[in-house]
């Protein structure tokens, strides 16, 4: 095997081959000493250095992993706060079942066709705990917004996804203990409440674990399972005469369906906070379905999503967590006028502003069509003007509060003030373009959703990008490593650069596929990594091709993740012969891979790194104006942190192109936006793909887009808001310090814009 050891000395001890004493070495000496083996390099260039990247990496990991999982969080903080249930599952597969529930009592919607295997849409999660002791049942309640700690142990920033985290491992355990119940529970009287509590289980493991879906379809198919069982106890009960929303706790829960004031009094609502098995049949339809539709989402079948929501909707078509959750797949789906429909009548109904995502939902849709409701932004503005003050007094009742409670109702209030906030600035923004009062507005959602985090861990930021330089040296790959394979196409960058552009221009093509931001090379890199370093010790053979392997590996699974999406996407559009030739280039948008250009050409030294690249500026201020969904993006809302991001970015960027020259593409996004006729094909043909002008019509591509940048990419190409952020300028001066000499970005595109 050939190393590429260009700088191995240097690299390892930092000197430049000259020798202690500074003269030059004697020819006899240089004469006596033996090169070092290819294989001694490699250990000592490759593995242990690799092996280091593993201990450091994991040390936080384990230091958290001895904090166990918390019980329990408060539902009334919660979006769309899910009770769990009694713990089962099975290792065999379930035959998923065509959903066609017949005469029901309520409207009649579209069935779901082909049921197959994001929060939840980009705002809910519901954190199970799972009982390891024979047959006791826990139930717990928690939210997508108190799942994100505010305690730095377990914040995700602080955690690796996978099984050497300790984290993963627990979560891992608990599902095994769920399959094993589950699989006790079929045929049995329980076995919906078995199957729920796993698929619920599933689902809220992949909305903290990204690694491509690892269980979306598992869960999928175990919510089919439960959605069956509970069909037909429902038709049972119909046929019996029975009640089908008698509640366990009926002899204590009135109806009181003629207060209209009080949603959460009302149909189904009233069981939205039960535990399941409190729940009545058609609550139990109605939690599934839509948790269902949620997976549905997270999985990018947006269709799918809607029909699951529709099915709990014809039940009741009041059932605020379904308008909620199906609110936001009409955004994706680009029906902006259904989801303010949906939105709105949550505003309504939703006194305690228990979602408080559907007013940035809303106000998405009204930024990209003002007319979706009557009344247009001035219906919105007048409802949040009267009730911020209601909120801001509720959050400070809620800090006089001493009791246990007093933190979780504490971040309830800071997040719906931080939603309203932020819709008030998108009215500002884009309707009034009052700037000073977009700022006032802006700048106070910022900090309320930074008054609920712990501090940002500067030091962590540093140690990261310092431990990436000292381990990938140039010397750092052998050659003759990966696989030759050219189908992953990587978009990488910072934040809000212009990557879901580039990657819908690519999606256009009928031989490319955008598979979104949900990485399945990202999500497992760390085993990935383990794997390799074990290999590493057995002998040079088996290591390449373990790493070979691996690489081939996770291109089979993006294949196969693609053709479950693509037989459960319904639109005309994706039924029509576009897709006459299978796609051989996947597109892989997870932007914080710029850390792992190292991996990724370690594993894939022919596949291709495009490196999106924006004016610091614009990327800058896009980050710290939108409303991120909790997670990787938390602290782009405060300047000091933000700075430190970008730099970190920066200077990774710029190590990757010393250690790697050439191996990343750079594209500038301002020369994508003013020249995409001249870009497209050189970017294509960098692809190895043969031109095609639909890339240049991309816009009128129907696909789903699930991303912020929804509602811009539908727009098409345009560039009237390149140097957006100099209306703010006078607001951002402190920022601009902290970025400083980087306020310019001289980077060039690798790809010559024609000058035809």
């Amino acid at each position: 095997m050939v190393v590429n050891n260009s700088s191995n000395s240097s690299s390892a001890n930092g000197s430049n081959g000259s020798n202690g004493g500074g003269g030059q070495r004697p020819a006899a000496a240089a004469k006596r000493a033996p090169p070092p083996s290819t294989w001694t390099v490699f250990l000592f260039h490759f593995a242990l250095p690799m092996a280091l990247v593993a201990i450091l990496s994991n040390i936080n990991d384990i230091y958290s992993g001895l904090v166990s999982f918390p019980s329990h969080l408060l539902h009334h903080a919660s979006n769309t706060a899910k009770t769990m249930q009694p713990k089962l599952s099975t290792e065999s597969s379930v035959k998923m079942p065509t959903l066609s529930p017949k005469e029901r009592p309520t409207a009649a919607v579209n069935n779901q066709q082909h049921p197959q295997t994001q929060t939840t849409t980009t705002t809910t999660t519901t954190r199970p705990t799972v009982a390891t002791t024979k047959s006791t049942t826990t139930t717990t309640t928690q939210s997508s917004k108190t799942s994100t700690s505010s305690t730095s142990s377990n914040h995700p920033r602080h955690r690796q996804n996978a099984a050497s985290d300790p984290f993963h491992q627990q979560m891992e355990t608990n599902i095994r203990t769920l399959r094993h119940q589950y699989k006790q529970a079929v045929n049995t009287p329980n076995e919906h409440l078995a199957a729920i509590q796993l698929a619920d289980f599933l689902k809220y493991r992949d909305t903290v674990i990204h690694d491509g879906g690892t269980y979306q379809m598992e869960a999928i198919e175990v919510y089919s399972r439960a959605v069956s069982l509970l069909e037909d106890k429902w038709r049972n009960m119909m046929t019996n005469g029975e009640d089908t929303r008698k509640t366990a706790m009926s002899h204590n829960n009135e109806q009181h369906d003629d207060e209209e004031n009080d949603y959460y009094t009302t149909g189904l609502n009233r069981e939205i906070f039960l535990d399941y098995g409190s729940k009545s049949i058609e609550g139990l339809l109605c939690a599934t379905y839509t948790n269902l539709g949620k997976t549905y989402f997270m999985s990018n079948m947006f269709e799918r999503a809607v029909q699951s929501h529709n099915q709990c909707l014809s039940y009741d078509h009041r059932y605020i967590d379904a308008l909620s959750s199906r609110g936001q797949a009409y955004i994706i789906l680009g029906k902006y006028k259904e989801a303010a429909t949906d939105f709105f009548q949550v505003l309504y109904m939703d006194s305690n502003r228990l979602f408080g995502n559907v007013v940035t939902g809303l106000a998405r849709c009204l930024s990209a069509d003002d007319n979706v409701i009557d009344g247009g932004w001035e219906s919105l503005v007048q409802l949040l003007e009267a009730d911020i003050p209601r909120q801001v007094e509720s959050l400070q009742r809620a800090k006089e509060l001493s009791d246990d409670s007093a933190a979780a109702t504490i971040k309830h209030y800071a997040d719906i003030l931080k939603h309203m906030h932020h819709a008030m600035f998108q009215y500002h923004d884009t309707k009034t373009k009052n700037v000073s009062e977009a700022w006032k507005h802006l700048s106070k959602g910022n900090e309320y959703k930074m008054s609920t985090l712990a501090p940002f861990d500067e030091a962590f930021e540093l140690d990261k990008v310092s431990r990436l330089k000292n381990v990938f040296t140039p010397g750092f790959w052998p050659a003759g490593m990966g696989s030759d394979t050219k189908t992953p196409i990587f978009i990488i960058g910072f934040v809000r650069s212009g990557s879901t552009l580039l990657e819908r221009i690519l999606d256009a093509h009928p031989l490319i596929v955008g598979t979104g931001e949900d990485s399945v090379f990202n999500g497992r890199l760390d085993s990935i990594r383990n794997d390799i370093i074990k290999a590493s010790m057995a002998g040079q053979g088996e290591f390449l091709q373990t790493v070979k392997k691996l690489a081939d590996d996770v291109v089979v699974d993006m294949i196969k993740r693609w053709e479950i999406i693509d037989a459960n996407t319904n639109s005309e559009e994706d039924l029509s012969s576009e897709r006459a030739q299978e796609p051989t280039r996947f597109v892989d948008k997870m932007l914080s891979n710029y850390m792992n250009v190292g991996f990724i050409h370690l594993l894939f030294p022919n596949a291709l790194i495009l490196h999106v690249a924006r004016e610091p500026m614009d990327s800058i201020f896009s980050a710290f104006k939108h409303d991120f969904p909790p997670g990787g993006f938390d602290y782009t809302s405060e300047f000091s942190s933000l700075a430190r991001l970008y730099h970190g970015y920066r200077d990774v960027m710029e190590h990757w192109d010393k250690v790697l020259p050439g191996r990343v593409t750079h594209i500038r996004y301002e020369d994508l936006v003013k020249d995409l006729p001249g870009m497209a094909p050189k970017i294509l043909e960098k692809a190895g793909v043969p031109w095609d002008p639909a890339v240049l019509e991309f816009h009128q591509k129907k696909h789903a887009v699930n991303t912020l940048s929804t509602t811009q990419v539908r727009k098409g190409v345009y560039s009237h808001h390149l140097k957006g952020w100099k209306r703010y300028e006078e607001f951002l001066e402190p920022l601009l310090k902290r970025i400083g000499s980087r306020v310019e970005f001289k980077l060039s595109t690798s790809l010559t814009p024609s000058t035809s």
